[in-house]
């Protein structure tokens, strides 16, 4: 017999969702590229894109282009980078 704790926790892994998730190589960011982020955010609100070395060897690059990213998809997204990864996620609301 199932608890009540084990049941709930059953259900939160039947809801999740997969997490989208893209590369950018040695093309870096095109306008292809944030189109096919732009469709992917019709219908989630988090994806997470990996910066291959070709794309960029340093922080700076992988910053420049995660800004690139957020100004081309408008206000209502940010991003954040860990590592060589940017999570970069939809807010219902324009950010300021």
């Amino acid at each position: 017999m199932l608890t009540l704790k084990v049941y709930n926790l059953l259900l939160c892994f039947i809801d999740m969702k997969q997490i989208k998730r893209l590369q950018i190589g040695k093309s870096g960011l095109t306008s292809a590229f944030v189109e096919q982020v732009k469709s992917i955010f019709e219908g989630e609100t988090l994806v997470k894109i990996s910066i291959l070395k070709s794309a960029c060897r340093d922080k700076k690059a992988a910053e420049k282009i995660g800004d690139e990213l957020v100004a081309a998809l408008g206000k209502k997204y940010d991003y954040k980078l860990v590592g060589y990864v940017l999570t970069v996620v939809k807010y219902r609301k324009v950010q300021r």
